[in-house]
């Protein structure tokens, strides 16, 4: 299936005014070239790359497509995260700029797995620090949280950024879902977890990512590898919506992942209130007197 998509696009590559409406592309000619348009040009370039790129295109486009991703200006959504191990359990309501990828939340509830509480504060990342209102709220470590849901929530859209690299997998068989695989990683010094990897199960007959696989190194500051992780949460996309164009998912379930084999439940989210049209309040992102702005992590 994937072959055929892809002699597809080599065609549409070749004629550039061409409509590309396997990944929500439409039909322009180079005089009405638009911001949206240009992106998604140049992400497909990037995605045709590789083997594993065109498998993220392909998953890009069942959910709505390049074009109409960059014509989204902003992504709001209430994000409701709670971690067995750890206890902890929060709600935020957040905004982000889809293009220069600063992010706000209003904090909603905040307390132990089992009684988050009604809770006052807000966090962001303004693109130099990330900061968080009251000071006092030691749970959340805003450096983290600000842009963490954001991207677990627009996977497989961000995957087509610079700076990645795609790896193809065998495929593999899901709940009886056969879906194709594909490892994504960063290249050297990209963000503050450049050693983080996201592997997509995508679903061989809807093009759906029906699970990721990923890895945490914010805090050790493992660099990339190409060697496949030890450890790996095994987390679940259900329950999905469209909104504004967008195919996104509403429910999240995480469980312990190592040596191949799916182990005891980890994490869970939900996601609410989802928009992609909304407007974004820049001086949101400003620190309130008395913010904690929060330290890049230490390294070993």
């Amino acid at each position: 299936m994937l072959k055929d998509q892809v002699g597809k696009w080599q065609v549409m590559l070749m004629l550039p005014s061409v409509v590309l409406s396997g990944c929500g592309m439409a039909a322009h000619t180079p005089h009405a070239a638009t911001p949206a348009t240009m992106q998604a040009e140049s992400a497909l370039v990037r995605l045709m790359d590789s083997q594993g790129g065109q498998l993220v295109l392909r998953a890009i486009g069942a959910h709505g497509g390049l074009e109409t991703w960059y014509n989204t200006r902003t992504s709001a959504f209430a994000w409701e995260y709670s971690n067995a191990g750890m206890d902890f359990r929060f709600k935020s309501y957040q905004v982000a700029d889809n293009r220069t990828r600063l992010i706000y939340h209003e904090l909603q509830t905040l307390g132990t797995q089992a009684n988050p509480e009604p809770a006052t504060g807000s966090f962001a990342w303004n693109g130099t620090d990330a900061w968080i209102y009251p000071a006092g709220i030691d749970a959340i470590n805003p450096r983290f949280w600000a842009t963490a849901p954001y991207y677990f929530q627009l996977i497989p859209f961000l995957l087509a950024d610079p700076g990645l690299r795609y790896t193809t997998l065998p495929a593999q068989e899901l709940d009886g879902v056969d879906c194709d695989m594909v490892r994504v990683g960063y290249k050297e010094g990209i963000g503050d977890s450049p050693g983080d990897t996201y592997t997509l199960y995508v679903d061989q007959t809807s093009g759906l990512v029906r699970a990721i696989r990923y890895t945490v190194t914010y805090f050790s500051g493992q660099p990339p590898s190409e060697e496949p992780p030890k450890r790996e949460t095994l987390f679940y996309y259900e329950d999905y919506v469209t909104v504004d164009g967008l195919t996104v998912p509403t429910r999240f379930r995480g469980f312990l992942f190592q040596d191949g084999q799916m182990g005891e439940f980890k994490n869970e989210a939900w996601a609410s209130d989802i928009s992609f049209n909304g407007t974004f309040e820049a001086n949101k992102l400003v620190a309130p007197a008395g913010a904690r702005v929060q330290a890049p992590p230490a390294r070993p």
